[in-house]
């Protein structure tokens, strides 16, 4: 039997499939657990959920989860890709959602066997991931809070601006609560701004006299808005910026304490300048990858290090590769960047990719390809990494594709 899965926010449609194409069983049901329950039971009466195919248009979600949960085969299928096979059912473009989980069905009976199937990722990597990339949006909501501070000030008080931008964010924070406006701040000297510096940790690189300088030398505000109204406006931002870098902090420690207790961990931990948080990052993004990946050439395509090759005839381009898990990608390209100041052998590396005239994020590509073949070693022979063993004559043995990691 086979299973097609149309998914929407309120409603599902399930069409079940025998082998010879004939449609078996067919039915909508509403986005509710009494609707979830009564279609997993009704798909246990056409077999074993492990004999029960399903395909569906994503590859993560509520659907997704309960299918995996219940012991179904799911077979995700882009909808692109699904699109473009609409033709082999007629060329007149209707669309229903009974038509579309019908044509999934379809699709899974005649070119699943070509298609990967989701295994589910272990749940400490999943919980990784989690905590990961909602630090990720914490630090964008974070550059956003910033900016809207900055520009608060360029229009209300340039000369907090002028001081802001040079002093270390948690005393910057700390000064623009204490001195929210041009009056506040009226009577600091140099002498006194540098010992309210020294009183919060500052590092001392600008002396008084010259934070002092520039606060004075910045240009007057013509605000039209009272003293009052600004040193409210000014107070909140920075305590949504205070209060997002509490939560980041909060983040950082969960990354911490989940990396310690992961299994994958020890086996990259040793790389080079890599981070508890990027190593947190590399797990929960590259290790679904390297869980569900056959050979090192596959894993590193997902990863998106390597560009598309599209060749037809004497047409040949290759271009980057914009189809790939983004938030994996950054997380190898961030630690790839920071591993070549503390690796001679990445650093060999990347100089020579530059050298070969590429610009610094291809060359950053470059190397990160080359450590996914590490990583790639590590969980096949489920070694922790070592430098004399991985980069011996500069190459990795990839020919043995059966992961052994713990």
């Amino acid at each position: 039997m086979f299973i097609g899965w149309d998914w929407a926010t309120e409603t599902h449609d399930v069409t079940v499939m025998d082998e010879s194409g004939k449609r078996v069983d067919r039915w909508e049901f509403a986005h509710t657990e009494e609707g979830f329950a009564t279609t997993l039971a009704r798909l246990r009466k056409h077999g074993a959920p492990v004999n029960l195919p399903v395909m569906i248009e994503t590859t993560r979600g509520l659907a997704v989860d309960r299918l995996l949960a219940a012991g179904h085969p799911v077979v995700p299928v882009h909808p692109n890709a699904f699109h473009a096979m609409r033709a082999r059912w007629g060329a007149s473009k209707a669309k229903t959602d009974a038509g579309d989980s019908m044509k999934l069905a379809d699709y899974l009976r005649t070119d699943g066997h070509l298609l990967p199937r989701l295994e589910p990722t272990e749940r400490a990597t999943m919980d990784l991931q989690a905590i990961t990339r909602q630090r990720a949006d914490h630090i964008e909501a974070k550059v956003a809070a910033v900016n809207q501070l900055a520009a608060l000030l360029d229009m209300h008080w340039p000369g907090g601006k002028a001081v802001f931008a040079n002093l270390d964010s948690d005393i910057a924070m700390a000064f623009l609560e204490r001195y929210p406006t041009p009056a506040a701040a009226a009577k600091l000297t140099a002498g006194r701004l540098e010992a309210w510096c020294k009183r919060h940790g500052y590092s001392g690189k600008k002396p008084g006299s010259v934070l002092i300088e520039r606060l004075r030398s910045a240009p007057n505000a013509a605000s039209r808005l009272s003293r009052a109204v600004v040193e409210q406006l000014v107070h909140v931002q920075v305590q949504l910026v205070q209060g997002i870098r509490v939560t980041i902090r909060t983040l950082d420690k969960a990354i911490a304490e989940a990396v310690e207790t992961h299994p994958y961990a020890p086996l990259f931990a040793t790389m080079p300048r890599i981070g508890k948080v990027n190593l947190g990052q590399i797990i929960g993004e590259v290790g679904p990858l390297l869980e569900r990946a056959q050979t090192c050439e596959q894993f590193i395509a997902e990863a998106g290090v390597v560009p598309v090759t599209r060749a037809s005839g004497k047409s040949r381009t290759v271009a980057f590769r914009f189809a790939t898990n983004r938030r994996a990608r950054v997380a190898l390209t961030t630690f790839a960047d920071n591993s070549r100041h503390g690796s001679d052998w990445a650093a060999k590396i990347y100089s020579d990719a530059r050298a070969r005239q590429k610009r610094h994020p291809h060359a950053t590509r470059i190397l990160a390809r080359a450590w996914l073949r590490v990583m790639w070693a590590c969980w096949r022979d489920g070694a922790c990494y070592d430098p004399i063993t991985h980069q011996a004559n500069s190459k990795i043995n990839t020919t043995a594709d059966t992961p052994q990691a713990a």
